[in-house]
């Protein structure tokens, strides 16, 4: 069943040409990753697909009836809500009898509305919708329900949108970098929540984990022209390699014929037959395929750093703390020559606080750190170039100078240095303000870069650079010879490059890993407690080819489960009305009563949702 249709739209800004007569369709069940090169146009097309824009030829065309949710890189929220009031800004009816359900019970004296949003919440299972959105608002660590929006961060707006767009249960869901934001632990989940849920995708992402286990198709705009691969990444980077060697085999074959024809065509005399007319368009055609050139220069990563000394960095009983919150406590580490080192841990557990500290933008409350004469940190963290009003791209590197030293004794000049970070002569004078967010994210690392740091420290760089620039960034970092120390929730990158990892734990707890990414992954899976089997399953679904089903005691087990589920709710609300009433004769009884159901109703819940991830995997 096609829920949407492209046909032939065009994009362009000035004289920029975005893209031309590009035509796709979306159908049910479709997981599509859609790839490009930064500055090509991804975000342009999200934003025709979803509404937010119009193409300037072509048009799209959407099946009647089909609920369509976006998440873009700058989610518009409305600030003067609540996180809770922005959840239930939908018009999914399930959510709003949700809703009506919870204002009925801030007003106990009137049972017989509480009694209709009881029975509507039976008639239409909200129950189970119920349990599923504050699951979803759980994982993406959205607890207070009664925060302004207006006093989130911008990864919490990022995180609310996403929460928005999943509780919508959208027939077709717009995704722009759905990644960017999460920790570790969410976009596990949230890989989980794609692969059992029936929802059709069409995204944006760099996350090479995610394209692998999510996507059953890729879409990839390249020198204009629409390329299909009905697979997963893995397939994708097989089928892509095939069809480059295909077609450079072709151009070859049509060079070899165009020197054959170039020599009949300067034997031609003055006065053409038609016959010898119609070799002569041929030739032309001819000469057109032979000339094609493939666009995918890559970015030339050329550094003269300085060698390091042996003293590096000592961090010696390192403590931070803000308020009651304990960052690092007592950490002691030496590094060394040539360490490759991955950081990795959930938001709010000082990873950022951490590199901060060692560059020396921070103090340590205790402890010191002792940094080598030699060391020069490179630290490309997650704020972004400065934009200053009207500079051109070329400017920003001017400021380093108008020649680059490059290795034994050699310079580059300003120009040629952009066009090795993908940015040609015309590209070079735009001004920074124009440029899409991943062409910042390439300028900015072309900054710090060309300082040539021999201690490199790397802050969520993946966000926002294309998967191109990506594999580039990675080789580059294969060769680095200095100290590399990253920041990043992107798996496929930490796994390429690093040796082991800083776990951070939260509560001042730092472990030392001596491995990648997946290594630590097997490890924590292998070593979790029984006691967190439901968090495991959830964390190890993507690896199973089949889940097993309910035996038929845990489908009458299951069923019972939503029976007592449903009655201890009930009994909650009513101790929840007497209190509201005031007729309650024993309060510390009742609140006894009260925290028991309450606790029943979360021991049953988690083993609701054990079940039917078992069910459903």
């Amino acid at each position: 069943m096609n829920y949407l249709s492209v046909e032939n739209i065009s994009k362009s800004y000035g004289e920029r040409v975005l893209f031309q007569n590009i035509s796709f369709g979306i159908n049910k069940d479709q997981k599509i990753a859609f790839i490009a090169k930064n500055g090509t146009g991804k975000t342009s097309i999200l934003n025709i697909l979803s509404g937010d824009d119009e193409p300037d030829t072509g048009q799209i065309i959407t099946r009647k009836g089909i609920r369509i949710s976006f998440l873009s890189q700058d989610p518009k929220l409305d600030g003067s809500l609540t996180v809770e009031q922005t959840i239930f800004a939908s018009d999914s009816e399930v959510l709003k009898i949700i809703e009506q359900y919870e204002k009925v019970l801030k007003d106990p004296d009137d049972t017989a509305a509480y009694q209709r949003a009881f029975e509507a919440m039976d008639a239409n299972n909200a129950w189970d919708f119920e349990t599923l959105y504050k699951q979803i608002l759980y994982k993406l660590k959205l607890d207070n329900l009664d925060q302004k929006v207006s006093n989130l961060s911008g990864g919490q707006k990022k995180r609310l949108a996403l929460a928005h767009a999943l509780i919508n249960k959208p027939d077709l869901l717009i995704l722009d970098e759905p990644t960017n934001h999460l920790d570790l632990e969410m976009i596990e989940w949230l890989e989980h929540y794609f692969a059992k849920e029936n929802i059709t995708l069409f995204m944006v992402t760099h996350d090479r984990f995610f394209l692998e286990r999510v996507c059953n198709e890729i879409v990839e705009l390249e020198n204009g022209q629409l390329y299909s691969y009905k697979g997963n990444y893995s397939y994708y980077l097989e089928k892509k390699e095939a069809r480059i060697a295909s077609e450079q085999a072709s151009v070859d074959k049509a060079q070899n014929l165009f020197k054959k024809e170039l020599d009949w065509m300067r034997r031609q005399p003055k006065a053409r037959t038609t016959k010898s007319k119609s070799r002569i368009d041929d030739f032309y055609m001819i000469k057109e395929k032979a000339h094609q050139r493939r666009k995918d220069h890559q970015v030339q990563l050329e550094i003269n750093m300085e060698r390091l000394g042996s003293k590096i960095v000592e961090l010696h009983n390192v403590s931070k703390r803000f308020g009651e919150r304990v960052l690092l406590n007592k950490f002691d580490y030496t590094f060394k020559k040539g360490e490759r080192i991955g950081i990795i841990g959930k938001n709010g557990t000082g990873k950022t606080t951490f590199l901060n500290m060692l560059t020396g933008a921070l103090s340590p409350d205790g402890g010191k750190i002792v940094v080598g004469d030699t060391v020069k940190f490179g630290y490309y963290t997650q704020k972004g170039i400065k934009i200053k009003p009207e500079q051109k791209v070329i400017d920003v590197i001017r400021e380093f100078g108008d020649h680059i030293p490059l290795k034994k004794g050699r310079t580059i000049s300003a120009a040629q240095l952009l066009e090795r970070f993908l940015f040609d002569r015309k590209k070079q004078y735009d001004f920074v303000e124009k440029l899409s967010g991943g062409e910042r994210k390439r300028l900015y690392l072309c900054t710090v870069l060309i300082q040539n740091p021999n201690f490199l420290i790397l802050d969520e760089p993946t966000n926002d650079l294309d998967i191109i620039t990506l594999n580039v960034l990675e080789s580059f970092l294969l060769d680095y010879p200095g100290c590399l120390l990253v920041v990043s929730h992107d798996r496929y990158f930490m796994d390429k490059i690093v040796d082991h990892l800083f776990v951070f734990r939260g509560e001042g707890v730092v472990e030392d890993f001596p491995g990648n990414y997946s290594d630590f992954r097997i490890y924590e899976d292998s070593a979790a407690p029984k006691e967190k089997v439901v968090e495991k399953k959830e964390k190890q679904s993507w690896r199973q080819d089949e889940s097993p089903k309910l035996s038929y005691n845990e489908q009458k087990e299951f069923k019972r489960l939503e029976k007592d589920i449903a009655k201890l709710g009930e009994e909650k609300v009513q101790i929840e009305l007497r209190f509201a009433e005031g007729a309650v004769e024993d309060v510390d009884e009742e609140s006894r009563k009260l925290q028991e159901v309450l606790s029943q109703i979360e021991e049953k819940e988690e083993r609701w949702l054990e079940l039917s991830m078992k069910m459903e995997g």
